[in-house]
């Protein structure tokens, strides 16, 4: 485990394995020029979330890519979360522009430079695919949150993903069925790697949700400064507080209006007053 400037970088087991691998099969070099390539892309991300106030706790470098694992602290809008996640693909982008001026300039082996353009395309590309946890998932799944209720977001967009993956992994298995054995077996794994990530992140959901609650205070904040109108909710008595909290959506300000079944306002509710109450009936029970 290695730390610069304060943040922790983390190289899965599974990864080393590959890089020894490769020492063996003489493609060592490549191998390290796309880890260059995927750390610089998450380095991109990491940058981009400390610029914006959010805290980088730690740079992972997995078997088939990488990821910035960031601490928001609340502050991490769907606005924000959109350019952080354009922020690595830019760093594609960047070497790709650099590489071509090399290539201009006649500097530099052309395969290799040629290499580096290939394997940054591939990358960028690769991570703007609209499905999570991908660049490109984590951007639809931001501007969802824009209009549809966060937790509806959170489930459905992990929950097309899990199907997308499935997809990749049945299409890999049908290929290989019908003796086709070279590209499947690398679709086959990363279809296996998008699966896993997105069943844990489902499972983490109702954890993500309630980190979400407790960061509200900042939409009252917000809805306070500007003088935005608040988004009515409209509840009855004996509604259950979490399936009120589900109709949350990001970015607004709630009041909660309950009315009786004759259909008259009984009382008034601003948001934090619902979740208040629910994480003291929470506590209760505990």
């Amino acid at each position: 485990m290695i730390r610069l400037w304060g943040v922790r970088i983390s190289l899965h087991p599974f990864f080393v394995i590959v890089m020894l691998a490769s020492l063996a099969t003489g493609h060592f070099i490549e191998l390290i020029t796309l880890f260059a390539i995927v750390f610089i892309h998450e380095c991109g991300h990491a940058a981009a979330a400390a610029l914006l106030g959010c805290r980088v706790l730690s740079i992972q470098m997995l078997p088939f890519g990488g990821v910035a694992v960031i601490e928001d602290g609340g502050r991490l809008t769907a606005g924000r979360e959109i350019v952080i996640a354009l922020a690595g693909p830019l760093q594609n982008i960047l070497m790709i522009g650099i590489t071509l001026l090399l290539q201009y300039a006649n500097l530099g082996d052309p395969v290799f430079l040629a290499y580096i353009i290939q394997g940054n395309l591939l990358i960028a590309l690769f991570n703007l695919l609209p499905v999570l946890p991908l660049d490109g998932g984590k951007i639809v799944q931001a501007l969802v949150s824009l209009v549809a209720p966060y937790y509806t977001t959170l489930m459905w967009t992990y929950r097309i993903s899990i199907l997308c993956s499935t997809g990749v992994i049945l299409f890999a298995i049908s290929k290989w069925i019908n003796g086709d054995y070279g590209l499947p077996l690398n679709i086959l794994l990363i279809g296996l790697f998008l699966f896993y990530s997105n069943i844990t992140d489902y499972r983490n959901v109702p954890y993500r949700f309630i980190r979400f609650l407790m960061n509200r205070e900042g939409a009252f904040a917000h809805h306070a400064a500007t003088g935005s109108l608040a988004q009515p909710i409209i509840s009855f008595p004996a509604k259950p507080l979490d399936t009120i909290l589900r109709l949350l959506k990001r970015e607004k300000y709630h009041m909660v209006y309950v009315m009786n079944r004759q259909g008259r306002i009984m009382a008034v509710l601003p948001e934090q007053r619902i979740i208040g109450s629910y994480f003291k009936q929470n506590t209760d029970k505990l």
